[in-house]
């Protein structure tokens, strides 16, 4: 009872979180927010157990994308612009992607269910394959290191991809000093 309403609070805090960043028109103030949300969806993993994805979220959401965003920031000043129109574009794309996503979702077997087929088949497979395959008796361990070693190295690659075109991009704007018309430095 109590973990459910910890749940019920985090993701209270969680939504109230991001709308405060799309209202807000400080960037710094909006990066500060995400990385609250950031540092709230990192409690929320732990809380339901998911150490591994909350050490990522740490480390990405909290630490990576805060540096990137406040690097960002110093290029680009801290207002936010005035939008001159409605973005009812990506409103409408944001709700067909979420139909899709619910959509997707309704098929799925009721969380905990003990018929459902991962834990007919890949569950006792792991259980009662893994230490004699890996040698590592922690079995969770086990498949991340070893069964979804090719999935982090690939997730790895992708961040590392991703930081390098954003410090590319950031780099590519160098601002003029005054007095400098951009002759050797």
């Amino acid at each position: 009872m109590l973990i459910e309403v910890v749940n019920v609070v985090i993701l209270a805090l969680l939504a109230v979180t991001a709308l405060a960043a799309v209202r807000l028109n400080d960037l710094f103030a909006v990066t500060m927010m995400f990385g609250i949300y950031s540092l709230l969806a990192t409690i929320m993993f732990v809380v339901l157990d998911a150490i591994d994805v909350a050490f990522t979220e740490a480390a990405v959401g909290v630490g990576i994308s805060t540096v990137l965003m406040l690097g960002t920031i110093g290029l680009v000043g801290r207002r936010a612009r005035k939008v001159s129109h409605r973005p009812i574009l990506p409103l409408i794309v944001v709700i067909i992607t979420g139909a899709a996503l619910v959509y997707g979702t309704l098929d799925m077997p009721r969380f905990t269910d003990p018929t459902a087929p991962v834990h007919q088949h890949l569950g006792p497979y792991f259980l009662n394959e893994s230490p004699d395959q890996i040698g590592i008796p922690n079995v969770v361990t086990s498949i991340l290191a070893s069964y979804r070693g090719y999935d982090t190295l690939g997730e790895l690659a992708v961040i590392f991809t991703a930081g390098i075109g954003v410090l590319g991009l950031l780099g590519l704007r160098r601002r003029k000093r005054p007095g400098h018309e951009g002759g050797a430095r």
